[in-house]
């Protein structure tokens, strides 16, 4: 069972929990601009009979693939341990689809998997308190500024990369209409013209 979430494009922080069992792969899409650094942060417990309760398992191991939606290139596919950490940088703007799953692969099994996923969308901020202990306070208030503005640039191209697609969009369909209007006309020309042809003979032969 797939199923997909549609998050928020901002460079914010996107934490959830769900439930995912054996041979189930849950996805998300993340719409994203060009050059836009994502990383991801997961953890998985697993369900125990033996003690009623989610405990973390070894043996587990998580699959996380990346790929994008209109290219289907991928960008990231590993497997890790049950706690784990991921990072990737889209190549074009657009849906970029992030699906999770476990190495089970026994069609058998009825395993319940409890999955938290942190998502952070955007440059990746430097360490703000180690940082204090090396800078003033007025570097740290600078830093993230620069970091807010990047964070406007990239909106912005993401922006104007969408008014030149809906424009290249909104011009073929305008000039898909005016040739569609033109073999109207030449049609209904050639119409009439035959028309007054028939007209022209029959009253010719009526003579």
């Amino acid at each position: 069972m797939r199923a997909l979430l549609l998050l928020l494009l901002a460079a914010t922080a996107h934490a959830l929990h769900f439930y995912l069992d054996a041979n189930q792969k849950r996805c998300f899409i993340e719409e994203l601009p060009t050059d836009t650094v994502v990383e991801g942060s997961y953890r998985a417990v697993e369900w125990s009979e033996g003690t009623q309760a989610y405990a973390t398992n070894p043996d587990l191991g998580i699959i996380v693939e990346v790929t994008e939606s209109e290219t289907y290139d991928t960008l990231v596919k590993t497997t890790g341990p049950p706690e784990g950490r991921f990072t990737f940088t889209s190549h074009d703007a657009g849906d970029h689809s992030i699906c999770l799953s476990t190495n089970y692969t026994s069609w058998f099994s009825h395993t319940h998997i409890r999955l938290y996923l942190d998502i952070v969308v955007g440059t990746t901020k430097t360490d703000v308190e180690h940082d204090r202990t090396h800078v003033s306070g007025l570097a740290s208030k600078v830093r993230d500024l620069n970091v807010k503005l990047e964070e406007i640039r990239r909106e912005q191209q993401y922006q104007r990369e969408r008014e030149a697609d809906y424009r290249d969009l909104s011009e073929a369909t305008n000039a898909r209409a005016v040739w569609y209007s033109v073999a109207q006309i030449v049609v209904l020309v050639a119409t009439c013209a035959w028309q007054l042809r028939h007209l022209k003979r029959f009253f010719e032969d009526r003579k």
